[in-house]
């Protein structure tokens, strides 16, 4: 397997998932800094020139929280989800999608707000939205993770592969530190070699 991968972006999830499951890959970095994703090389294997995406023996996968999801499946015996046709399963996907749909979203806009729209775009109101929603939607996490160790169950899944990842993107921006059973939740699976070395 070969993963396209740049730090400090989408792509430390599935490195995270691969390490985890502690099977070869091969690592092809992508500098998007200078702009590599756009060649037409790699064009032909991301239509859109991002990253990750996932060579599995010439099939190609892209959406990073599709790549954790289909690598859990495919190494099922490793045990990083919850049994088909079981509850915890159903919640497995609940916080897989609440992350990408719910979370990620105000983030990336906090993101292009600070660091990438030139000053004269920049809205503080789509700002304060953004950090206002984020709020609103870490609360919600914070309920779930009071007394729990991990996201779904009582194990450590792909889910938290997605949600820590996204939790620690949070942080980085200087959001979501007011939430300390999050806090804490993060502080366990950022802890994890595994998380260490995709994040390095």
């Amino acid at each position: 397997m070969k993963l396209y991968f740049c730090p400090q972006t989408r792509a430390t999830r599935p490195r995270w998932m691969l390490e985890e499951l502690g099977v070869p890959y091969e690592l092809a970095l992508i500098d998007v800094m200078k702009g590599e994703q756009k060649q037409e090389s790699y064009m032909k294997v991301h239509p859109l020139g991002y990253v990750p995406a996932l060579d599995d023996g010439g099939h190609i996968f892209f959406e990073s929280a599709a790549i954790v999801q289909y690598l859990a499946d495919k190494y099922a015996d490793k045990g990083f989800a919850p049994a088909l046709g079981s509850k915890e399963r159903g919640e497995y996907y609940q916080w897989i999608s609440f992350a990408m749909t719910e979370l990620e979203p105000s983030l990336v806009t906090i993101l292009m707000q600070t660091r990438f729209l030139p000053e004269d775009q920049r809205s503080p109101e789509a700002m304060a939205k953004a950090v206002a929603r984020y709020k609103v939607v870490c609360a919600v996490l914070e309920e779930r993770m009071k007394n729990r160790e991990y996201i779904v169950g009582d194990r450590f899944s792909a889910a938290d592969i997605v949600v820590g990842a996204v939790l620690f993107f949070g942080t980085m921006l200087g959001q979501g530190k007011e939430f300390p059973a999050l806090q804490a939740y993060l502080g366990r699976v950022t802890a994890r070699p595994a998380a260490k070395k995709a994040f390095a």
